[in-house]
């Protein structure tokens, strides 16, 4: 992703704004998914697209406190483990029930390699695709400057503020980002000019 292309990064109010939105899309479920796999797990548009229930599921079958994304869902080696968050994790039960039962009620058993995002004629969606419906929902929204990597920077962005408070250090977003390197982590953050004078009046 090259300097000055970058994504916009959502601000609260936006997030806000897309999440009541999607309540009234057609498939509110899942596109609350789409939106929160982007927004709090930092998922690029490739893994949107392959994540399987099996990633996000534990031993008994139910969302799991740790996201296990595999190689082969995302780009080059950028598997990895990821706490699960909360508003995700809800938003993952409601999906999976949704799916279960549909499948269910059509006397099928339901698998949990299947993808966890599909179309609305149920078959797998590709990155593609992602990236054209994350570019529709922001043109519907009146969203300039935002695209499918624009919850991925938020997400980058927020851990990047957050991380001296846990306790951690960018080694860690580097991780949860899937980088191959901090330099590239870095280009991904969005930079706060109140911080950074808040952080000269420090000296």
């Amino acid at each position: 992703m090259a300097l000055g292309k970058q994504a916009k990064v959502l601000t609260s109010a936006q997030v806000r704004t897309t999440l009541q939105f999607l309540t009234t899309t057609r498939n509110p479920k899942r596109d609350t998914v789409m939106f929160l796999l982007s927004m709090k797990a930092g998922f690029r548009a490739k893994e949107i697209a392959t994540v399987t229930w099996a990633m996000l599921t534990d031993s008994e079958g139910q969302i799991a406190d740790v996201i296990e994304l595999q190689d082969f869902a995302s780009k080059g080696k950028g598997g990895r483990s990821i706490p699960m968050n909360k508003e995700l994790k809800s938003a993952l039960v409601e999906l999976l029930d949704e799916d279960r039962s549909a499948f269910e009620g059509r006397g099928y058993k339901f698998n949990l390699d299947r993808n966890v995002i599909s179309s609305e004629r149920g078959s797998s969606m590709s990155a593609n695709s992602v990236v054209h419906w994350f570019k529709r929902l922001y043109a519907n929204l009146g969203f300039e400057g935002c695209s499918s990597h624009s919850g991925r920077r938020s997400a980058i962005t927020a851990w990047s503020r957050g991380v001296v408070k846990a306790g951690g250090s960018l080694r860690d977003v580097q991780s949860l980002a899937g980088h191959s390197s901090l330099a590239l982590t870095q280009l991904y953050i969005d930079q706060n000019a109140d911080a950074k004078r808040l952080l000269v009046d420090m000296v």
